[in-house]
């Protein structure tokens, strides 16, 4: 790694700084769901944030192998966890299916052309 010391703090953290891309990730609710008041939480590089349902965008680093992971939390378990390795040679684009049951996995998937929405 090349000494940048000498120069300015902002060449520094561009220097320093990796390259990212951006992801869609797309969360369904079921229709018909056990439980209420419920909202998804993202785990990317093992760092949780809340989510809401529907659309987002995440970046993530853009040559790494980064694990993506969807968990529902009720204030009592934890449930409807599903997790997905996401190679730079990916898609940008997942979809997380949470289950209408609430000791059941969820779903997550790359999108393709036949599943992508319109």
């Amino acid at each position: 790694m090349p000494d940048n010391r000498d120069q300015p703090p902002r060449a520094r953290a561009t220097a320093n700084s990796r390259a990212t891309r951006r992801i869609e990730l797309t969360m369904h609710k079921p229709w018909f769901a056990m439980y209420a008041a419920v909202r998804p939480t993202l785990v990317i590089a093992g760092r949780g944030q809340p989510t809401q349902w529907g659309l987002g965008t995440w970046q993530v680093p853009a040559e790494e192998t980064v694990t993506i992971g969807v968990f529902l939390f009720n204030r009592v378990w934890r449930f409807g966890q599903a997790e997905f390795t996401l190679e730079s040679r990916h898609a940008a684009s997942l979809t997380y299916r949470a289950p209408a049951l609430p000791f059941l996995p969820g779903r997550i998937h790359l999108d393709t052309e036949e599943h992508a929405p319109r």
